[in-house]
């Protein structure tokens, strides 16, 4: 089991690769502005290598991990990301801030293969944990909006990428010098378990890779579409780039308590008729905020929001409960190149999407994904199949 600076690191961690992400579609509008662009949609496509790189990555920074070690490999997330964001305030033109955004993706996709197998290898409450590192990973999605919000109106778009930067490198140095020291690599270490049969095992990484890939384009088509989004929604209200910069970090902090009583129910009920039951309400809100404005529209993005955050730990507690220790980061890299690269098209789409269709469209493409993944979740075993060592015997 891992000490507690570590753990304490590997949440904030989490926290620093969505923020990083989402920094550039929070600034977008005065990027845009300074690049010479007239409208933020045309920009936008401009910041698709930053999500195809942070899913291609997870394959290499997966194997790294397995076999040259977790703790190496997360020092060298710290400060790459520092080192990136820095080099991304430096552009002065698109594609300059594409190549930029392209090597902040790389960097960023070591966190998920590496850092959540390193929280949960000997805890004995993992649904917890993943809760717990969820909902702090989602405040730095809030923390993107109300920082960035502020950052921008009274310093300027760079220094949104220059002070978290600072923030990453020193959390490199504080891991380098209080994380637990690994015996060995991962897949040195004798497997804890008795492999599941090959069928089985193939059945629930599809699923996973597809509900997982269906989770990332509506989790890559809010975040960073939601600041824009809200900002429609409200003009009549409001155009303060703070005001709603800050009303959407409220968002994604309430929502983000949602992680946490998922990861409780997690570890003590079926994961089935949990995930289905957050999808299906999912499904629903969607469906309503298409055509609603103003404070209506506000709440109901709350419950998107809520869903959304909601659905996050599954997939991770799939692979706790189904994937021995000394392959996870291995397994994970796979799964997350396959479904954050095809996620990435959110991020493509977003801009011209919106342009052309509005933000209304936008969001019944959203529930029909929606319904796509609730008939994805409906194939997962339900209780009493278990396929091997993990966080409990309910599926």
């Amino acid at each position: 089991m891992i000490n507690r600076p570590t753990q304490y690191l590997l949440n904030i961690g989490h926290a620093i690769d969505h923020m990083f992400l989402l920094i550039f579609a929070t600034a977008v509008t005065s990027i845009a502005t300074e690049f010479g662009i007239g409208r933020w949609e045309d920009l936008m496509p401009y910041s698709v290598p930053v999500f195809l790189f942070f899913g291609l990555g997870s394959i290499p920074a997966g194997r790294l991990g397995d076999h040259w070690g977790r703790r190496p490999m997360m020092i060298v997330f710290f400060f790459g990301m520092g080192a990136a964001a820095f080099l991304v305030s430096a552009a002065t033109s698109p594609t300059m801030m594409a190549v930029a955004l392209a090597v902040l993706g790389t960097f960023a996709s070591i966190y998920h293969p590496v850092g959540i197998p390193m929280l949960v290898q000997g805890a004995l409450r993992p649904g917890w944990a993943i809760g717990v590192n969820g909902l702090v990973g989602n405040l730095g999605v809030a923390a993107a909006a109300v920082a960035t919000g502020f950052l921008v109106k009274y310093f300027g778009w760079r220094m949104a990428f220059v002070v978290p930067g600072i923030v990453s490198m020193v959390c490199g140095v504080l891991f380098a010098m209080y994380a637990s020291k690994e015996v060995a690599a991962p897949a040195k270490k004798r497997a804890a378990s008795a492999a599941p049969p090959l069928g089985a095992i193939a059945r629930l990484l599809l699923i996973m890779t597809l509900a997982a890939t269906t989770s990332s384009l509506l989790f890559n088509f809010s975040t960073t579409s939601n600041y824009e989004m809200l900002a429609d929604r409200f003009q009549a209200i409001t155009t303060d780039p703070a005001q709603i910069g800050m009303m959407l970090g409220m968002v994604y902090a309430v929502a983000s308590l949602t992680q946490l009583v998922v990861g409780n129910l997690i570890d003590k009920h079926s994961l089935r008729t949990i995930y289905m039951s957050v999808i299906g309400l999912q499904v629903i809100v969607l469906m309503l905020a298409a055509t609603m404005h103003g404070w209506m529209f506000y709440a109901l993005q709350l419950l998107i929001m809520v869903t959304i955050f909601g659905a996050v730990p599954f997939t991770d507690a799939m692979m706790v409960r189904f994937v021995d220790d000394s392959m996870r980061s291995r397994v994970s890299g796979v799964r997350l190149a396959v479904s954050l690269a095809a996620s990435s098209l959110a991020v493509w789409l977003v801009g011209p999407l919106v342009k052309q269709a509005g933000f209304s469209f936008l969001l019944w493409v959203m529930a029909g994904i929606s319904v796509v993944t609730l008939l994805i979740v409906s194939r997962l075993p339900g209780p009493g199949h278990q396929l091997g060592g993990g966080i409990g015997s309910r599926a």
